[in-house]
């Protein structure tokens, strides 16, 4: 799943650091096993951002529930897991939003090499357990995940659904309608995409059209009738925009992408950084997400704003 990007501001005296010890840092793999140390409750954390206008807001999020909370915190955008997963490890950073089959999935592919069988799933409890047992040994803790889900989804024209009577992916197979796809070209290889929705939706789909991942061109082609369907994902904020809908993944092709904060065990390990964090597994949704993710993309407002709007609408945090 490929994600949107907002021009979050980088802190680029710190990246320099970060690339330098990105491969020296953190727990030794040649020594990988259980993490014995106590957790840290540093009283100063950094909470990184991967960039994109999700990411920020989540970032926002965290930074005022830990400040409510007692801590200190700043924010450093890094947009490129390869440098922010390691300095997580090393401590320069010490909380970030993570996606729980993605991330599964880049730490086994770390470990094992590219050509390494994921470890997400579409079962959440399998994928958290597969996700915290490759985190552990790099100095890692995985908090508990929250209800919000950032996947892979597939939309159809609303006057399409409506005229063929769809609601999920199972009714789009059992319809035998010819499907041209708008998607990323890497679609007709990955399981989740043209394969699986051969296979577990018996979807015909005819033509994968490479207009990419929940672009404006891709939901255009499924507005105009040149393409029936397009792959974005389950927060994508304006599908109301081009009169598209999702349909249900009712057969649970994707992957559990639910939202967990991951955390440097000896800086935020402790008790004070989850039940922080934890608040918001209370109330985000990915209905929310989608909704937040639009009042920064389409109505150009601050990612800090519309985080602390949510927060103070939920009780989280006092209102100014």
């Amino acid at each position: 799943m490929r994600r949107r990007r907002t021009g979050a501001p980088t802190v680029a005296t710190l990246l320099l650091p970060l690339l330098a010890t990105a491969c020296t840092t953190g727990p030794s793999l040649e020594n990988q096993g259980v993490v014995t140390a106590p957790p840290g409750d540093s009283r100063h954390l950094t909470i990184g951002s991967a960039g994109f206008t999700e990411s920020d807001l989540l970032a926002q999020m965290y930074a005022l529930l830990l400040e409510r909370a007692g801590y200190s915190t700043r924010i450093l955008s890094v947009t490129n897991r390869e440098i922010y997963e390691p300095a997580l490890e090393s401590g320069q950073i010490d909380v970030v939003p993570e996606y729980a089959a993605t991330f599964a999935d880049w730490l086994k592919a770390k470990a094992d090499g590219p050509d390494a069988e994921p470890a997400g799933s579409p079962d959440l409890d399998t994928t958290m357990k597969a996700l915290r047992a490759l985190a552990a040994p790099r100095g890692l803790t995985v908090l508990p995940p929250g209800r919000a889900v950032d996947q892979n989804a597939f939309a159809v024209a609303a006057g399409y659904a409506a005229e063929h009577r769809l609601k999920t992916l199972s009714d789009l197979g059992e319809s035998g309608l010819p499907v041209r796809l708008a998607a990323g070209d890497e679609c007709v290889k990955r399981p989740y995409c043209e394969p699986g929705l051969k296979k577990v939706y018996g979807i015909d789909i005819t033509a994968v059209d490479p207009k990419g991942v929940g672009t404006t061109q891709a939901k255009q082609a499924v507005q105009d009738g040149q393409d029936q369907m397009v792959l974005t994902t389950t927060t994508d904020a304006t599908l109301d925009d081009f009169g598209l809908v999702l349909l249900a993944d009712d057969r649970h092709l994707q992957n559990a992408d639910h939202l967990v904060p991951v955390v440097n065990r000896a800086r935020a390990g402790s008790s004070g950084v989850r039940d922080a964090l934890g608040q918001l597994n209370t109330v985000l949704t990915t209905a929310d997400l989608a909704r937040m993710n639009e009042r920064v993309d389409s109505w150009r407002r601050l990612p800090e704003d519309v985080a602390r709007t949510y927060l103070e609408s939920e009780g989280l945090i006092p209102k100014h």
